[in-house]
């Protein structure tokens, strides 16, 4: 069975703060890949500016890491965007990981 985790994925494409969210991957048997709702990326071995893995298809960088309990998952706190949690992983991230009652 392949295995799973709860991870923080962000898109350093576009800019430094890009899109984010916390959502369920499926790594590869080797580990130097995962995906995540249909794509899949690949570790880029330390050749990433600010980030750590590219989309195979794409070529987009994006950085892909464990969730941080503190919610402090982004490189660069001043940014204001909001990190989006996947319906499907919410009550797991914000009790097992977070360890708060989830929002409502």
């Amino acid at each position: 069975m392949a295995r799973t985790r709860i991870m923080y994925i962000e898109d350093k494409s576009a800019s430094l703060n890009g899109e984010a969210r916390i959502g369920r991957v499926t790594f590869s048997k080797s580990a130097r890949s995962v995906s995540y709702k249909g794509r899949t990326f690949q570790k880029l071995g330390g050749a990433g500016f600010k980030s750590n893995h590219f989309d195979v298809e794409t070529g987009e960088e994006f950085w892909i890491s464990g969730p941080r309990k503190d919610g402090r998952d982004r490189l660069y706190a001043q940014s204001t965007k909001p990190v989006e949690v996947d319906e499907d992983v919410a009550e797991e991230y914000w009790r097992q990981i977070r360890g708060l009652k989830p929002p409502l």
